[in-house]
C-alpha cells in the first residue's frame, strides 16, 4: 500500500483533521500530543510515534551526492526526498534502488507522477501544503493507486464437484464495482480472480462490499506480494482488490463469514502453470472472463478462458521466497 503521509507544520488544525478524515498514515507535527486529540494517527516528531534521524531521514536531492545518501539512508528506514527543481529523473534512480522512498510533493499532480514512477511507483508521498481540499485530493487518490498486478489469461480444463467444505466470504469496508474481485489460488503460483457480489441475480440481492472467495486453504494475494490463508483473515486486515485491467486498489476486512456449503473445484492452466481453486458451487460465485465480464461458476466450462496472476514463487509464512516448494 502507498504510504500518505501529511507535513502539517506550522500547526494547522483543520489540515491535521482533514489528514486523519482522509486516511493519512502519518502527520508531522511539532507537538504530538495535539495531533493525537484528533484522532488515532502516527505522528513523525521528536518524541513522536516515527522518529526524524532514527525511523525517517529527509534528504535533499540537488545531484549524484544527494542520491547516494538517499541510498545509504534507505538501509536504515524510510527517506523523504526533497528537491528544488521537482523532477522525475532522480526519483526513477532512487525507485529502482530501493523499497523506501517517499517523494516530498505540494501538489495532487506531483503526486500522480510520483506515484506512477518506473510504473510501481515510490513507497508513498509526503504532501506540504496549507490547503484541506489538496489533502483531500490527495488522500482519494492515494486511496485508488496501489499499483498493477500483471494478469494472464487461463484456460479452464477441469470443473468437479467436491461435496460439502467450509469456505470464506470476505467482506470488505468498500463498495466494490463490476470487474473488480480478489486473486485466490489453491497454491501460491496460481490465482483466479473471483469477482465481487456486485452484480443482481433473482435468488439474492447484491453485496458490493463482498467476494465469496473460496475454500479456507485458498491463498489470496494481499498488498505488498504477500498472501494469506483465507481461515486466518480478521476484521481490519489489509486487502488487495484488482480489477480486469490489473488496477489494484487497497480495502480493508471488515467481516469474515466461515460457513459450510457444497463446493466445486477448478482448475485452469496458463502455459506451464495451473491455476486452482475450490469455490461455493452456486450461482452467484462468479470469476472473470478474459474479456473482464462474470461468468457464475454454475455457467463455466472447461474452454472458458479465465484472468488470474502467475506468481512464481513459493510462500513461507505468506513471503514469497525462491525453493523448491511442490503444490498440488
Amino acid at each position: 500500500m502507498k504510504l500518505f503521509w501529511v507535513d502539517c507544520r506550522p500547526w494547522n488544525k483543520t489540515c491535521v483533521t482533514t489528514a486523519i478524515e482522509s486516511g493519512a498514515d502519518a502527520v508531522v507535527a511539532d507537538d504530538p500530543e495535539r495531533v493525537r486529540e484528533l484522532g488515532r494517527v502516527r505522528v513523525i516528531a521528536d518524541g513522536g510515534d516515527l522518529i526524524p534521524g532514527e525511523d525517517i531521514f529527509f534528504v535533499d536531492i540537488d545531484g549524484a551526492e544527494g542520491q547516494e545518501q538517499a541510498r545509504a539512508c534507505a538501509g536504515r528506514g524510510y527517506v523523504v526526498v526533497r528537491t528544488r527543481d521537482w523532477t522525475v529523473i532522480p526519483l526513477e534512480n532512487l525507485v529502482a534502488a530501493s523499497d523506501r522512498i517517499i517523494a516530498q510533493v505540494s501538489s495532487a499532480e506531483e503526486a500522480d507522477v510520483a506515484l506512477q514512477v518506473l510504473e510501481k511507483g515510490v513507497s508513498g508521498v509526503l504532501l506540504t501544503t496549507d490547503s484541506p481540499a489538496v489533502i483531500s485530493r490527495v488522500g482519494e487518490r492515494i486511496r485508488r493507486t496501489t499499483g498493477t498486478v500483471p494478469l494472464s489469461v487461463f484456460e479452464v480444463t477441469r470443473i468437479a464437484q467436491t461435496g460439502m467444505g467450509d469456505r470464506v466470504c470476505v467482506d470488505t469496508c468498500s463498495l466494490l464495482a463490476d470487474g473488480q474481485g480478489m486473486l485466490v489460488g489453491n497454491t501460491s503460483e496460481g490465482f483466479l480472480l473471483v469477482h465481487a457480489e456486485t452484480l443482481e441475480n433473482p435468488y439474492v440481492a447484491a453485496r458490493p462490499f463482498r467476494v465469496n472467495a473460496g475454500a479456507v486453504h485458498a491463498y489470496i494475494l494481499l498488498p505488498e506480494n504477500r498472501t494469506a490463508y483465507l481461515a486466518d483473515l480478521r476484521a481490519g486486515d489489509p486487502m488487495l482488490i484488482v480489477d480486469a485491467g490489473g488496477k489494484a486498489a487497497d480495502a480493508v476486512v471488515g467481516r469474515v463469514k466461515i460457513e459450510r456449503r457444497p463446493l466445486l473445484l477448478v482448475e485452469a492452466v496458463s502455459g506451464d502453470v495451473t491455476a486452482g481453486l475450490v469455490l461455493q458451487n452456486a450461482e452467484t460465485i462468479r470469476l472473470v472472463r478474459d474479456d473482464g465480464t462474470a461468468v457464475s461458476v454454475v455457467q463455466l466450462a472447461v474452454g472458458d478462458r479465465l484472468l488470474g496472476h502467475i506468481s512464481g514463487a513459493g510462500r513461507h509464512f505468506g513471503m514469497a521466497v525462491r525453493e523448491t516448494i511442490v503444490e498440488r
